[in-house]
């Protein structure tokens, strides 16, 4: 990551510290669990800490242990500061208490699981202290104050739903005369102690199962005061009005290098610049994923120093950065700065001047062309800035009441507006019946000053098929109105897989994903976006993700299917969105 590859021997030796802490809590949290599932293990730890033994640092078998110890494990993974503090703490008041207790009592020295209890919770600690720098991310600086809301809060109603599930279960015989307060007594001992089923309290007898669900609900509590407590920060600010201007300015200069430039002023993305203000990356935070789209704007000779300063905010916060659909060039210099590349798909770009619809590869679509125009229908293409303002507002109802659902669809290759006068050298072609009906429109925007590529494309359910084919053909054709010599169509997510799936000779494991594609296309058109592009004969090129640790891939096509509207699970979604 430039200048924050570590190139001394003292900061290789606070990570191995860091890395011991990370590695000690992952272990801790097995152990845990081991003495959760492993019920004699389990007995023979807590045996061992109630009497003449203690056991290492959040060492505490059961579930609740585990999860406790797990977040910390993963947070401190992360780099977070609060998760360092909170280790430290504890750490060293676990550290002073057996100390202290090895000092008063001498028979406790004598036993050498109580050394080595003791030893490997000094080195957690004088390894959280040697590797205290390596935890420099922030969190937000409501966490706290969110922590204890949730704690508070979601004590309350636990607390009111635990009182409430002792009261209609209880089998005592003296349940009659047992009052409120002890039923609430035993019901927020469970949740905040977890007390045993053993402890019972006089009046009160209940099913294991209830026990079981305070528990639950104790531990699920737990996780959402800890995750409450962690979270990173949450997104930043959208770009202002001179970062627009200023992207404007680069895109002039340099649009031409990247057909999905222009998308990087959707007023929902973040803009971080190079030192020299001449090359900058659009991104958004969404679920603590830091994801940039397409190539960083501006002189690709700035493009290090914009890159440098997106992953130095992405370390700072905790967040994993990722790009979605940077072209090859881009993505060589992303991989120099220590990011992986996987191949995404491919784009589609249609060279004007040496496109025709003669040849037998073409005859399928020649004859829909030629249906589609004998039955009358017209193209009509506009700049946007050639459309009146009246006109252009009914255009965008129009093009609103055809949106496919309510969720909009893109981030890296979609605008998310229309009829914005920002916005005039959008080209608009609008698709008209023999009547004089508008039924489909379509809409691209600049690809430096002789190019675009497609940002919204809608039709009216109730037209005949093959209209946006025919408007496409029709721009394509005519482009020498608008001065264009090259259009960006749909990019279309493994095309090589359909494409060589489909092949004589395919093996067994293409094929076997070509039809695991093939059988989420009935959700996320995965598989009809390459048909559609490919009866064009366009040419391919290559899109790629980027990403920092592979193990991070799942979380962050989760991120980029929430942000390109692909995965809408309303509260997820929104939680994605907001709460990074």
């Amino acid at each position: 990551m430039g200048e924050h590859v570590p190139t001394s021997a003292r900061p290789g030796a606070r990570e191995y510290a860091s890395a011991f802490v990370v590695w000690y809590l992952r272990a801790a949290t097995v152990v845990n669990l081991l003495g959760a599932v492993w019920i004699s293990f389990g007995r023979d730890l807590k045996r061992h800490n109630d009497g003449d033994f203690f056991t290492p640092h959040l060492v505490a078998p059961g579930f609740t242990g585990a999860l406790f110890v797990a977040v910390l494990a993963v947070t401190m993974r992360r780099r977070k500061r609060a998760a360092w503090i909170l280790n430290f703490a504890m750490g060293a008041l676990v550290l002073a208490l057996y100390t202290a207790v090895m000092a008063t009592f001498p028979q406790l020295r004598t036993h050498a699981f109580n050394w080595l209890s003791w030893s490997l919770t000094a080195l957690f600690v004088l390894c959280l202290l040697a590797g205290r720098r390596e935890f420099p991310a922030k969190g937000d600086r409501a966490n706290p104050r969110l922590a204890l809301a949730v704690a508070f809060g979601g004590l309350l109603v636990t607390t009111a739903l635990a009182t409430v599930l002792v009261t209609v279960t209880n089998q005592s015989p003296q349940g009659s005369r047992s009052d409120l307060g002890s039923r609430m007594a035993y019901a927020v001992g469970r949740l905040v102690f977890i007390a045993g089923t053993e402890d019972r309290v006089d009046g009160i007898i209940i099913p294991g199962w209830v026990d079981v669900f305070i528990n639950i609900m104790a531990a699920l509590l737990f996780l959402l005061v800890l995750l409450a407590a962690f979270r990173s920060r949450r997104a930043t600010p959208p770009m202002t009005a001179e970062d627009e201007e200023q992207l404007r300015r680069l895109l002039a200069q340099h649009g031409e290098r990247d057909s999905l430039g222009y998308f990087a002023l959707r007023r929902d993305k973040s803009v971080i610049w190079s030192p020299t203000g001449k090359a900058a990356i659009a991104y958004r935070v969404v679920g603590g994923v830091s994801l940039a789209s397409a190539d960083p704007i501006g002189d690709p000779e700035a493009w290090p120093g914009a890159i440098d300063a997106w992953l130095a905010e992405a370390e700072e916060h905790a967040w994993s950065p990722a790009v979605m659909g940077a072209g090859e060039v881009a993505g060589t210099v992303y991989a120099r700065h220590g990011l992986a590349a996987l191949e995404l798909g491919d784009e589609a770009i249609v060279e004007t001047g040496d496109f025709t619809l003669e040849g037998r590869a073409m005859r399928a679509v020649r004859q829909a062309y030629n249906r589609v125009q004998r039955a009358g229908y017209q193209v009509r293409v506009r700049r946007h800035q050639d459309i009146p303002p009246a006109e252009m507002a009914w255009l965008t109802q129009r093009a609103e009441r055809w949106r496919d659902g309510e969720n909009e669809r893109g981030f890296s290759m979609a605008l998310g507006r229309l009829g914005d006068p920002s916005d005039g050298h959008c080209v608009m072609v609008e698709c008209r019946d023999s009547q004089g009906r508008l039924r489909a429109l379509l809409s691209f925007v600049p690809w430096g000053r002789e190019g675009l590529s497609l940002d919204l494309m809608r039709r009216d359910r109730a037209a005949e098929n093959g209209l946006v084919e025919f408007a496409v053909l029709e721009l394509i054709q005519r482009a020498h109105e608008v001065h264009v010599t090259q259009i960006s169509l749909n990019f279309a997510m493994f095309r090589s897989v359909f494409e060589r799936g489909a092949q004589l000779g395919a093996g067994p494991v293409l094929r076997l994903w070509r039809s695991l594609l093939s059988f989420f296309s009935r959700w996320w058109q995965i598989e009809s976006l390459y048909r559609a592009n490919v009866k064009y004969r366009p040419v391919w090129e290559p899109r790629f993700i980027l990403f920092a640790k592979s193990s991070e891939l799942p979380r962050i096509g989760f991120a980029g299917a929430v942000a390109e509207g692909f995965l809408d699970i309303p509260l997820v979604s929104r939680f994605m969105r907001r709460t990074p």
